[in-house]
């Protein structure tokens, strides 16, 4: 009886496994060029029917649905007097679509297990010119935010902690007493002035705001506190990864986050500046390398505005005189499903010029949990590897190029395997 429990187990485990594996081979998003023949082929034995979202577009008389329908399933099975088409991931599929659509495929394994719904989206062809040049980032946080609450000794010797259980690690405050908090020393310099009175502070936590009144204590010198320790600003370099043809870029392949809460930083305001790498320290097992870049924060040494920090980048505008500094020319897009393990080449500046060097495609995760590690890459260039070790911190953002298309930007290093890192999907960039 035993024996045939631990036998029932390990099959479900195995099952569960290979389901698993069969989930991130399927995108949940995919996208196709609108007016192009596209092949997708994801060898799962996976069945179901595609369909046109109805929220897609404004309502159309009846038998609309069913031409869209037909479109995006032209070279699959079926017929277009139906409101679906099947589908058939054991296969080769080929997508076709004429108009910039939405659309759902419902999938099930086997044609009988409900597996997964994935959305396609029809987009127009696209061309960005691959940047590969370090920048100096500086952005401003909504109001200021809390890092730490902590406790401080009060005159009589008495600990104080003003802040306990009101705030916590990560949120904003916006307004004090009613009015604007624009930063760090302005918000402590109200602390000061307080003399103890009660202040009524709007915090932002979670998205959602509401007021929290807290009064201010005495440290041993007298100093009036409230026990938190804020932050208003953070700065670093990275690289840029592309610019579109309305001088719009995109960077970094991942969000700025706060060093001690982690959080993605709510932004503000924020610039790009010119930076020159002056150092390089080269990675090595356990210990991350660095592009070391001095940065001029003066205005004459701006070169564009941040105005969006998301999960997948940062974006924003660049002037028009800086994109002088950038020789590329504009190429076309990859997709997902026309990126393929193997060689490929990454375009950053380490020292001088933007240059191309070789790297190896070793995994390729189509629907992974973290947005950030679609790409699985291994640096192969000897050049690259002497200067720098392989993947180094101020490298987020290079854009990663195959067969002449733009598909990803370098996002993470091993700490253990510097040579080894990961990238996000450029169209995971441009969804943003």
């Amino acid at each position: 009886m035993i024996l045939c429990l631990i036998l029932i187990c390990a099959v479900a485990a195995l099952f569960i496994c290979w389901m698993f594996l069969l989930w991130n081979r399927v995108p949940g998003m995919i996208h196709i060029r609108a007016g192009v023949q596209q092949e997708l082929d994801l060898n799962v034995p996976a069945s179901g029917e595609v369909y046109r979202n109805e929220e897609a577009g404004e309502k159309k008389e009846d038998g609309y649905k069913e031409e869209a329908v037909a479109a995006v399933g032209r070279s699959v099975t079926g017929s277009t007097s139906s409101e679906s088409l099947p589908v058939d991931l054991s296969r080769p599929l080929t997508l076709y679509a004429q108009e910039l659509e939405s659309y759902t495929m419902q999938l099930k394994l086997f044609g009988l297990i409900p597996f997964k719904t994935v959305q396609v989206e029809v987009i127009d062809d696209r061309t960005l010119i691959p940047a590969g040049i370090p920048i100096g980032i500086y952005v401003k946080t909504k109001g200021v935010l809390v890092i730490a609450t902590g406790e401080f000794e009060g005159p009589e010797g008495q600990m104080n902690a003003p802040a306990a259980r009101l705030l916590k690690e990560g949120d904003y405050i916006l307004k004090a007493n009613g009015e604007e908090v624009t930063g760090k020393a302005e918000f402590m310099q109200r602390i000061a002035d307080s003399e103890g009175k009660q202040m009524l502070l709007t915090i932002q936590r979670d998205g959602q705001q509401f007021d929290v009144s807290l009064q201010p204590e005495q440290n041993q010198n007298g100093e009036y506190k409230l026990g938190i320790w804020i932050r208003d600003n953070a700065q670093g370099v990275g690289t840029l990864t592309w610019l579109d043809e309305d001088n719009s870029f995109g960077a970094l392949g991942h969000g700025i986050n706060d060093v001690d809460t982690a959080e993605l930083m709510d932004l503000e305001s924020g610039s790009l500046y010119q930076t020159q790498i002056v150092a390089i320290r080269r990675g090595e097992n356990g210990a991350p390398g660095e592009l070391t870049g001095v940065i001029d924060y003066g205005e004459s040494n701006r070169i564009g505005t941040i105005e969006a920090n998301t999960e997948e980048g940062i974006y924003g505008s660049l002037d028009e005189e800086a994109t002088d500094g950038i020789i590329s020319s504009a190429i076309p897009v990859g997709l997902k499903q026309e990126v393929a393990e193997g060689e490929a080449e990454i375009l950053c500046s380490v020292g001088g010029e933007p240059e191309l060097y070789t790297i190896e495609i070793t995994g390729i995760h189509l629907d992974h949990d973290n947005v950030n590690r679609g790409l699985e890459i291994t640096v192969t260039d000897e050049r690259l590897l002497a200067l720098t070790g392989g993947i180094v911190q101020g490298m987020s953002g290079a854009p990663i190029i195959q067969d002449g298309k733009l598909i990803g930007a370098v996002t993470h290093v091993l700490v253990n395997d510097p040579t080894k890192g990961y990238g996000i999907f450029i169209e995971n960039m441009l969804g943003h």
